[in-house]
């Protein structure tokens, strides 16, 4: 579990960044943070996850995160499995070097996540998707309950969104709790239970995503329309996210309808 109390940070003394976070990431649940560049999402982020000491409040975490950068490729050409070996860092002493259950801890995070076939690839010779799975597999490996991810679809296209995506709702519906930035309200839609819209300095808000992804709360977060409509899949009837890209944010709605399959 992971509680922030009063979080806020400034890199300069009285120009926050963001300020009075309070949430909870209970076991079983993801929390989804949204806003436009530059807002605080990563800084907030990184605080939760004891990388920043927050300017004031608490950040109270059950056990030690596993944090997930963004990909941004790698200076040098790790195999796959050194890479996730990486993740067990904090169960192995000073001059120590990783034991056989390090191993078998990291080989059973790879095939969590769906990459045994990569364990002896460079990790640079990988595609942008892959090398962010191996990213969650480090991660994973950790042992930790609670996984905290920088933009973990960043970059990658849609089907590779799909498998990131379709993978942290697995690891959420095992009971990992998950908090993530992410720049798609579409991915907050699918998987979060709470969000956190970042509107800059004093203006975070936090609450059920059920109660903040509306079209008016979205629209006034990023300054363009925006509007959701709901489609079927699986049987089931979601909402997705359409952008009125190159207009400015008007009142005027789009036409209610549902969307078919194929369109």
């Amino acid at each position: 579990m992971l509680e922030l109390s009063g979080l806020g940070f400034a890199y300069t003394p009285g120009r926050w960044v963001f300020r009075d976070v309070n949430l909870t990431v209970a076991p079983g649940t993801a929390t989804a943070v949204i806003g436009p560049n530059g807002r605080g999402k990563t800084t907030l982020v990184r605080c939760a996850a004891g990388l920043l000491d927050p300017t004031e409040g608490t950040a109270t975490r059950a056990c030690a995160p596993g944090f997930v950068p963004q990909a941004h490729g790698s200076t040098f050409a790790y195999r796959v499995l050194d890479m996730v070996v990486m993740g067990r860092a904090r169960h192995i002493g000073p001059f120590s070097v990783p034991g056989s259950a390090d191993v078998a801890a990291a080989r059973a995070a790879i095939e969590r996540v769906g990459i045994g076939a990569l364990e002896r690839r460079a990790f640079t010779t990988l595609s942008g998707g892959e090398q962010q799975l191996v990213l969650i597999a480090r991660a994973l490996a950790s042992g930790s309950t609670l996984l905290v991810l920088d933009e973990p679809a960043a970059g990658l296209d849609l089907r590779n969104q799909s498998q990131v995506l379709a993978l942290l709702r697995e690891l959420v519906d095992d009971g990992l709790a998950v908090l993530l930035t992410t720049h798609h309200p579409d991915h907050a839609l699918f998987l979060a239970d709470s969000v956190v819209l970042m509107h800059g300095g004093v203006g975070v808000e936090c609450g059920p995503a059920a109660d903040l992804l509306t079209d008016d709360r979205l629209t006034g977060l990023y300054a363009v329309p925006v509007h959701s409509v709901e489609y079927a899949a699986n049987g089931l009837t979601r909402r997705a996210i359409v952008t009125g890209y190159g207009a400015a944010v008007s009142p005027e709605p789009l036409r209610d309808r549902t969307a078919r399959p194929g369109r």
